[in-house]
């Protein structure tokens, strides 16, 4: 229905859903920027970063579904923790073509000083609702995305590099 000939009390609502959206977005946008301004890495390298911290040895392909990424974006992270030097890649001893990861000391010492959640303020917000809630939620965004016709493959993207 065109924004213009919705009844006021819809108009309104519209209007206060839309402020939401905005608050939840500004708070996303100031979390990785803090994080970025504090370490000097991007909110998604941070995420990456702890990930494998927390799973010494992860692969590739695990590293993408943990952070629900494509894996072509969990190595190009890969790619460039490693030229900073922040992690290391072991070849796999049975399969060359596999890799585990390893954080060094510096990116230690960078996670300690990075501004938590290091997830990013969203995904530890939504592990926290119920699942009713949760489930509400992907209904009602499922709806919203149909309707602005948005491409879904934009949802492997991590939103910090958004």
């Amino acid at each position: 229905m065109p924004r213009n000939k919705t009844p006021a009390s819809q108009s309104t609502q519209s209007s206060q859903v839309l402020r939401r959206f905005r608050v939840v977005f500004n708070a996303v946008r100031t979390h990785f920027k803090q994080i970025e301004k504090q370490v000097g890495l991007g909110g998604a390298q941070v995420w990456a970063l702890s990930v494998i911290r927390d799973q010494p040895g992860i692969g590739m392909g695990e590293l993408a579904r943990c952070m629900d990424v494509h894996q072509s974006t969990a190595s190009n992270l890969v790619r460039a923790l490693q030229q900073k030097e922040l992690i290391r890649m072991d070849k796999d001893v049975h399969d060359k073509r596999h890799v585990h990861l390893y954080t060094t000391p510096p990116a230690l010492e960078l996670l300690a000083r990075a501004p938590g959640p290091l997830e990013g303020v969203l995904p530890a917000a939504l592990d926290l609702l119920s699942p009713q809630t949760l489930q509400r939620l992907d209904q009602d965004l499922a709806e919203l995305i149909a309707l602005i016709k948005a491409d879904e493959a934009a949802g492997l993207i991590p939103l910090a590099q958004l």
